[in-house]
């Protein structure tokens, strides 16, 4: 396994198996756990907005592309999970991941003996499959997640995004996780995780992620590209991206090609794509990171390159106690269930409040021109987020 997998393959682990094997997610014997912790059933938090969710599903095929993974392939296929602002009591209970996508990432993470695939599919979400949408126009903001990872571990920002207001659209970009189901029965495998594994060297590695992350940037153009012509209530003036690691490394690639994207988010995902030296056009951007990886000075140098060259409105913040995971929904159904990962202490609960007050604060002000003083500097209500200003 390569120094990039190992470190993302350990940060779920070290987070996730204490909670796994302890509790909700795992199957604990009686005289284990008490029967309420046997029967729980985890949940995504309730949004804090004041519209219902709705969700869609689609399958879009950029043909005018090749897989970089699959040239044979047919196509450049995405899955996105659409979110929206909805109207209350309408549609059927969404799933949060199909069985073969968590067979397949309980597989991938080794984790196959201690947890089973409908622990995971059980995960009760909000948003509902059919509501009916609010009208309007509403601005997008497209998501794209981590480096093997199911676009479902970003469910929590995306719900939370759409009840108030936004339109979301959460991409699995095929190949590229552990399993994605696409329509017809096919769940697509990680052919890039052989890639990048079998990387002769260190720079070669870094230069099959960076290109990774330059695709995404494409894929996420080209979901704008489709989205803006089939959803009429999509405001074209205000799209932003975000995106957890290798995610948030394409929120700032697509910023760079599309200037239809007018802001942008990276957490905790190191630049091996850097950031432009001409900069992304005056366009705001933010970093949102751990403390002991992504502080001024820490080993991951490329966030401090991307600082000298971002031009516009900017933030660099990190977390105490946090970690790799911490913004996407892991932490927070462990927090649920009691138990937090002693190298990453923050609370599963505190890491969702602060990964969606933040984010949703900074599209608030750039996307819709809204005051949030949240932004300004640090509060006593959040003493865990650290404003960095380093010299440029």
């Amino acid at each position: 396994m390569t120094r990039t997998r190992r470190r993302l393959a350990t940060a779920f682990l070290t987070l996730t198996l204490p909670l796994l094997s302890a509790t909700a997610l795992a199957t604990p014997s009686p005289a284990a756990a008490a029967p309420d912790q046997e029967d729980r059933t985890l949940s995504i938090p309730t949004p804090t907005g004041r519209y219902a969710v709705g969700r869609d599903t689609l399958h879009l095929v950029d043909k005018k592309r090749s897989d970089p993974w699959v040239p044979t392939a047919n196509g450049r296929e995405l899955m996105v999970s659409m979110y929206y602002p909805a109207t209350p009591g309408g549609g059927s209970a969404a799933q949060y991941m199909t069985t073969d996508e968590a067979t397949l990432l309980l597989k991938g993470l080794k984790l196959e003996t201690v947890v089973k695939p409908g622990q995971l599919t059980a995960v009760r979400v909000n948003a509902r499959v059919g509501a009916r949408p609010v009208g309007g126009k509403h601005p997008l903001v497209v998501l794209s997640p981590g480096f093997t990872l199911n676009r479902a571990t970003l469910t929590t920002l995306a719900e939370e995004l759409a009840s108030k207001g936004y339109i979301v659209a959460l991409v699995d970009h095929a190949y590229e996780s552990y399993g994605t189901t696409f329509p017809g029965g096919r769940t697509l495998t990680c052919t890039a995780c052989g890639a990048v594994e079998s990387a002769p060297s260190d720079a070669e590695e870094k230069a099959l992620l960076a290109k990774a992350a330059a695709n995404r940037g494409d894929d996420l153009s080209f979901v704008i590209d489709e989205l803006t012509r089939r959803w009429k209530m999509i405001d074209r003036k205000r799209i932003g991206a975000a995106g957890h690691s290798l995610g948030g490394n394409a929120a700032a690639d697509v910023m760079a090609a599309d200037r239809r994207v007018r802001a942008g988010v990276n957490m905790d995902g190191t630049f091996f794509a850097p950031v432009p030296e001409s900069g992304l056009g005056k366009r705001p951007f933010l970093m949102l990171g751990t403390k002991d990886g992504h502080s001024p000075g820490s080993t991951d140098t490329t966030w401090g390159l991307a600082w000298q060259r971002l031009d516009g409105w900017k933030r660099w913040l990190t977390v105490t106690g946090s970690g790799h995971f911490t913004f996407i929904d892991i932490p927070i159904l462990g927090g649920q269930a009691g138990i937090t990962d002693p190298s990453a202490p923050l609370p599963g609960k505190r890491s969702g409040e602060i990964t969606t007050a933040y984010v949703g604060a900074f599209f608030d002000r750039h996307l819709r021109g809204e005051r949030r003083p949240l932004l300004d500097g640090p509060t006593p209500a959040n003493p865990e987020v650290i404003f960095n200003k380093p010299e440029r």
